[in-house]
């Protein structure tokens, strides 16, 4: 992707100057386009060395084959793979991309969308010429994150009611969107639209959009003049054929290997997979269910193994009798992709870095230390809020409530922090960002509590959001799972009992005796946490407070530190009243083991941590409205991939995260804990089931979750799709007979600007929302000024200013203090 063509065809010649490039090879694009012009009669390459990582770069090759193309071209372009790889040191990770059914990540390359043609050229060195006009073409687009265009019979009868289709007549362009599509297919399509214009036409073509036929009676004049009278009613259009979750969790792992010249495919692990099932002298097939075939190709494999690794594939899709479009990919011993090694139960690479700096080996730690961290960062570093789980500095207003005959029962204050396992709790916790008051009700399920009261504590969760005018962000906590911030609003008295209820009118006596293990070295990451009270529970590299009718013995491990003997001593007094004796490991007087029945073993060995792969956090848009859990990856997200009419999915491991867009679906918003948990169930490498989920809406989200995105933009969504497609263009589209702004996209600039709308200058710049006066639009403060202000501070009038590019109107505002 980052390599000009000539460089492209360069390495092609010195890998086999033998074969004729003419002959199957096909150059289009330059490397700064965003739409990618496929031939369906042809094979292609795309090379992409664009992701870095730990031991140098990744380089991606990958190699498409159009549904038209011979046996022979594809033939040739699985020759020139295996000669680009060895060309490359045998490093790439090989994808084989079938047209209709490419990859997700090959689709992310071409934010603006992929164009599929009909037949074939002549010469592999015939360019794609711009400013051509002599064009009849009509469109269909399809896809909401990655967008794919199939050039179609030119008839009414290819169109349906759910797709947008493009109508291309050279100089005029112009999109008609179907009445069943949402706003997210129409801004690609028009995004599609303004590439094809401005790459192929050189800016010279007017784009004209019919989102309801009645109101462009001159374009679709136009379209009855190219395509003739429309007869009969349009049809519905064809859902997607996309595989569901269970289906991507069926993964299977073979052995290759030859045999007596006999090729052997034997099976060797299902679900869920561990890494160490892969020999470094072999080559193995693992197969997602049909879905995806990846060929894992060990190091000291010969090279007449890696060399047929794509043949293999092929082989093992027709043994397997799967579709002949099924997505292959190849990857190497020790630079394997972030999509396969998440089909593992767990992952390890050595002298990798996990968290803060912190590099791990077997043969030098002995114990994990706690991550101390500079909370005052954390607004100013949103990624290390992600990383460290803190929305905040844990400095808010707490209140809990405990699930009682189904209903909030309110927790006295002295007792927050202790929670029982026969409970379930509401915390609600209430803190301020830049001056705006932000929410979070964390649901806590104690391991014991009944499903009543489970149900009761979610049924009540929406309630108590619903108080709060929906904004609060809500996170399911199961019990031995809590996350960070959870433990941090605690200061450090995070108790949890592990039987038991809170409860007033509980008549179960508590035990005479009580074991507590407390790790952690300071208030952000203390927990502590009650086990069976007897000697094996103990560990030599932490702290535990055994409590006894007469004392509380703290017994500090010969591993553990200074910092955490001091936090387990604050909670020494609220778990006891008795006095307390401070108890060394292997000093222990004959009252401590009597009291946990007599000795025995216990882990005593020091605690290593493997060395871990940090996990990439991944982006999906689920859906289950259709009775199948189907979720679609988006690869090398970014906000923009957040449409207001999704349920989107955000993977970062440690949390499950759920982003409820504005205008989603009813049925899946309702459904999105439903979805999470069938998540954790389906995955591949046998998720953890008490994984944190985290419900997060639209317009409210914390720093937990911004932190994942780059260069997140708060006030995104304050204007509509409209204002951002329509008005906002260039002026052939505004000019366009096809140019009608949505309703509520209109700005009434006289109404602001006649004495009786308009704000001195001192009121709009360098204010944020809370400072703003009431009615004014964060995102259109320009507006909001007199037009004697305006021509001041911009050098134009607002009519000159708005026809101006999207771009250079938000910098001039980012310059100004109105953005």
């Amino acid at each position: 992707r980052k390599k000009s063509s000539s460089s492209l065809l360069g390495l092609l010649n010195r890998c086999s100057p033998t074969l004729s490039e003419s002959a199957w090879f096909h150059c289009v694009n330059p490397p700064s386009a965003t739409t990618l012009t496929l031939t369906s009669s042809l094979c292609r390459f795309c090379l992409s060395k664009n992701k870095k990582t730990s031991n140098g770069f990744i380089t991606d090759l990958h190699y498409w084959i159009g549904k038209d193309s011979t046996q022979d071209e594809q033939g040739a372009a699985a020759f020139y793979v295996t000669q680009m790889d060895d060309m490359l040191g045998g490093s790439p990770v090989q994808h084989r991309e079938v047209e209709g059914h490419e990859s997700e990540a090959f689709k992310s390359y071409f934010k603006s969308g992929i164009i599929y043609k009909k037949g074939g050229v002549a010469s592999g060195f015939k360019h794609v010429e711009t400013n051509m006009y002599n064009i009849r073409r009509l469109l269909h687009v399809k896809g909401k994150k990655h967008v794919s265009a199939t050039e179609v019979e030119l008839s009414w009868d290819s169109f349906n009611k759910g797709d947008v289709f493009l109508l291309d007549l050279g100089k005029v362009l112009i999109q008609w969107n179907g009445p069943d599509c949402n706003i997210a297919e129409k801004s690609r399509g028009l995004a599609l639209a303004r590439s094809i214009r401005d790459d192929e036409r050189g800016g010279r073509a007017q784009i004209g959009i019919i989102d309801n036929e009645k109101d462009s009676p001159d374009l679709m004049q136009i379209m009855k003049t190219v395509l003739g009278e429309r007869r009969g009613a349009l049809g519905a259009a064809t859902p997607d054929e996309k595989a569901d979750e269970l289906q991507k969790a069926n993964v299977r792992l073979y052995h290759v290997y030859e045999k007596d010249d006999n090729l052997v495919v034997q099976e060797i692990a299902t679900r869920p997979l561990t890494q160490d099932l892969l020999q470094h002298e072999d080559c193995h097939i693992l197969d997602q269910g049909g879905f995806k075939i990846y060929v894992w190709r060990g190091k000291d494999s010969s090279k007449e193994e890696k060399r047929a690794a794509f043949s293999r594939a092929v082989g093992f899709i027709q043994a397997k009798g799967y579709s002949a479009t099924t997505n292959v990919e190849v990857v190497n011993d020790g630079a394997e992709s972030a999509m396969f090694k998440q089909l593992f139960k767990r992952w390890t690479e050595k002298e990798e870095t996990q968290g803060l700096g912190k590099v791990y080996t077997t043969s030098k730690i002995a114990k994990v230390e706690q991550v101390k961290f500079d909370v005052s960062q954390l607004h100013a570093r949103p990624e290390l809020a992600a990383e460290q789980r803190m929305a905040d500095d844990a400095s808010g207003k707490v209140e809990v409530w405990r699930i009682e005959d189904l209903h909030m029962q309110p927790v006295d204050p002295r007792t927050y922090g202790q929670f029982y396992g026969g409970d379930c709790y509401l915390v609600l916790y209430t803190y301020l960002t830049s001056g705006r008051t932000h929410y979070i009700i964390y649901m806590w399920q104690g391991r014991h509590a009944s499903v009543d009261e489970i149900t009761a504590c979610a049924f009540n969760a929406v309630e108590l959001d619903k108080k709060y005018g929906n904004e609060p962000v809500q996170v399911r906590v199961t019990m031995g799972r809590e996350p960070q911030h959870f433990l941090a609003i605690f200061k450090g008295s995070l108790i949890i009992y592990e039987g038991g209820t809170s409860r007033t009118q509980n008549n179960e006596p508590e035990p005479v005796v009580r074991l507590f293990q407390v790790r952690g070295t300071d208030e952000i990451n203390t927990k502590t946490i009650e086990v069976p009270a007897r000697a094996s529970s103990l560990n030599s590299n932490d702290v535990f407070l055994l409590t006894t009718n007469q004392v509380c013995y703290l017994w500090c491990g010969k591993g553990c530190s200074g910092d955490e003997r001091e936090m387990a001593k604050i909670v020494a007094n609220i778990v006891s009243k008795r006095d307390k004796q401070t108890v060394l490991e292997g000093q222990e007087p004959v009252e401590f083991w009597a009291a946990l029945g007599g000795k025995a073993p216990y882990a005593s060995d020091k605690r290593f941590q493997e060395p871990t792969v940090r996990y990439q956090p991944r982006l999906f848009e689920c859906s289950n409205q259709t009775g199948r859990f189907i979720m679609t990856e988006v690869v090398g997200f970014c906000q923009d991939d957040l449409d207001e009419d999704d349920v989107m999915l955000l993977d970062t491991w440690e949390e499950i995260f759920l982003w409820i867009g504005k205008t989603s679906n009813t049925y899946e918003r309702n459904e999105a804990i439903s979805s999470a948990k069938d998540y954790l169930k389906t995955h591949p490498a046998g998720r953890d089931l008490a994984t944190p989920i985290i419900m997060v809406k639209q317009g409210y989200e914390p720093l937990t979750f911004t932190g994942w995105f780059s260069a997140w933009d708060p006030y995104k969504w304050s204007v509509s799709y409209w204002e951002i497609c329509v008005p906002a263009g260039s002026r052939t589209e505004r000019t366009s007979p096809a140019y009608k702004p949505h309703p509520k996209s209109n700005v009434n600039i006289s109404a602001v600007t006649n004495g009786n709308g308009a704000y001195p200058r001192e009121v709009l710049i360098n204010k944020t929302v809370d400072e703003l006066p009431e009615g004014v639009d964060p995102a259109k403060k320009e507006y909001y000024l007199s037009d004697a202000d305006f021509h001041d501070i911009f050098g134009r009038s607002k009519d000159e200013f708005y026809q101006m590019p999207r771009w250079k109107q938000q910098n001039e505002k980012k310059q100004h203090g109105l953005f």
